[in-house]
């Protein structure tokens, strides 16, 4: 078979072998830099495998030739593309960025773990979306978190809280990942496969039954849990938090991006949304809580005084936007989803970096530490500026294309009063990221004292290029896809529409 033949699979092989070797090399600028390489060439192959299936459809991989449902299938449509692209393009973004802040957050000596760990997220996390098996979703899963686990427990050099966090955070994940498995395994003897595909064929051919509601029920629990879903999601703010940043930063664009897939997968081309069941748990289950979610995660995030915090109680609101959006349960809520999910990840992500490159200079990420940053650190104010426009709503950024699309759903579905709602917690973002612009533009730098100068105790100078680059990308992506709405809208549409008919 040709290299072309075997790109489904390369977006997991390619940081499964490569991990490993990040253990065994002694020097971590050394693992710095092998890292780049990995998450390049991973980046290219999930780009590879959308513009594959955006040209020409749905692609399935049998591993070792071995036909589903006896095998396990790799199966590539337009919506776990975009995902994948999302997954990989913040991991080739993040992991150039990461080098001058983790060796300033973490143990040295650790530096090369650190790259491994993040390979190896980066590998769970792309396995996840990439599969057609039920029970390989919970394997990728477990990888994964893992995984983030440690990431996490890194920032204990410099805040001891990243070791309770990391605890907290493997507990509820653990809870989560049961509930999921519990769920997986109802549906298996429900219908004697775990192919996903074959899945949906069983339920249509034979129907539901008690097995297949209570395994469904397990799946959102858990899944919710890992999606920091209002109101399992206390183990989040803490992990955000005091993991170093540049783990933040990716955990934050891909991790409970992955777990909504999981979610919108699993109800729209597994079960299936036709079902009597499923759509009283979008109605009556799923929606209260997103509704919740958007105003009481936004109200929390008001009160914060750590930037990191805040923007996390502000994930979570953003993951009641892409929950709401699912249980419209219509071709067009769908479609605001997928959008939102890929350009929330855009959006946390600059955030974050930014954040990072704050903490890099300054030692803090308080809200403090961000007066009068325009004229101390420039551009990275200004990215932050930009991200934080972008997470309101502002016209010509994704956070508008977002809420547009979200509103156009509600509207759709003869439910007014869900666009009022939208609006009204998107007022209190601007609240809690106008508050920090405030602070970057209108507030004076301190003369003196630790705010003024770095950890070093020389002026504060600008965070260095490596830095700035791949934050700056990340911002600009921010723009040119609120320009370029069709690219986003038009493979989300087509990836609604492919869930909705069951394919």
């Amino acid at each position: 078979m040709s290299l072309i033949e075997q790109l489904p699979v390369l977006p997991i092989i390619i940081p499964l072998v490569a991990a490993p070797f990040c253990l065994i090399i002694p020097n971590g600028r050394i693992a710095y830099f092998y890292a780049i390489a990995i998450s390049a060439l991973t980046f290219l192959s999930c780009i590879g495998l959308l513009h594959g299936v955006a040209a020409g459809g749905t692609i399935s991989y049998y591993l070792g030739d071995w036909a589903p449902p006896l095998g396990i299938e790799y199966r590539i449509d337009l919506a776990n593309a975009l995902v994948l692209t999302l997954i990989s393009g913040v991991a080739a973004l993040v992991i150039p960025a990461s080098y001058p802040s983790i060796a300033a957050e973490a143990n040295p000596k650790q530096i090369p773990l650190f790259y491994g760990a993040m390979l190896i997220c980066m590998l769970g996390l792309l396995g996840v979306t990439i599969t057609g098996d039920a029970f390989n979703v919970f394997v990728f899963l477990e990888i994964s978190s893992l995984a983030t686990y440690a990431l996490v427990a890194l920032g204990g050099r410099a805040d001891r809280r990243a070791l309770t966090a990391s605890f907290n955070y493997l507990v509820m994940g653990t809870l989560g990942a049961t509930f999921f498995v519990i769920g997986l395994g109802l549906l298996y003897q429900a219908t004697g496969t775990l192919n996903m595909a074959d899945i949906r064929v069983q339920l249509l051919e034979n129907g539901t039954n008690r097995m297949v509601e209570a395994g469904y029920a397990f799946i959102i629990i858990g899944m919710g849990l890992k999606a920091a879903m209002f109101p399992m999601h206390l183990w989040l703010p803490n992990a955000y938090t005091y993991a170093p940043s540049a783990v933040s930063a990716f955990i934050a664009a891909a991790s409970t991006k992955v777990a909504v897939y999981v979610l919108i997968r699993f109800t729209f081309s597994v079960v299936g949304a036709d079902f009597d069941f499923v759509s009283a748990m979008l109605s009556y289950v799923l929606m209260p809580l997103a509704l919740a979610g958007m105003f009481f995660a936004s109200l929390v995030a008001v009160f914060q005084t750590d930037v990191k915090r805040m923007l996390a109680y502000s994930s979570v609101g953003q993951i009641g936007y892409m929950l709401l959006g699912i249980s419209l349960g219509t071709e067009a809520g769908l479609q605001a989803s997928i959008i939102h999910i890929f350009n929330h990840g855009l959006m946390k992500a600059a955030l974050f970096l930014s954040v990072a490159c704050v903490m890099l200079r300054l030692g803090v990420h308080t809200v403090d530490g961000f007066n009068g940053l325009a004229k101390r650190m420039p551009f990275t104010a200004a990215a932050f500026i930009f991200a934080g426009l972008s997470l309101v709503g502002v016209p010509l950024t994704v956070g508008f294309v977002s809420k547009w699309y979200l509103l156009q759903a509600a509207f759709e579905a003869d439910r007014a009063w869900i666009a009022f709602l939208i609006v009204a917690s998107s007022l209190i973002a601007v609240v809690y990221v106008g508050r920090i612009i405030e602070l970057i533009l209108l507030r004076e730098p301190p003369e003196d004292g630790p705010l003024f100068r770095d950890v070093d105790g020389n002026p504060v100078r600008e965070a260095p290029m490596v830095m700035l680059v791949p934050m700056w990308i990340l911002v600009l992506a921010n723009v040119y896809f609120g320009l370029r709405t069709d690219v986003t809208a038009d493979l989300a549409g087509r990836a609604a529409a492919s869930l909705i008919g069951g394919q």
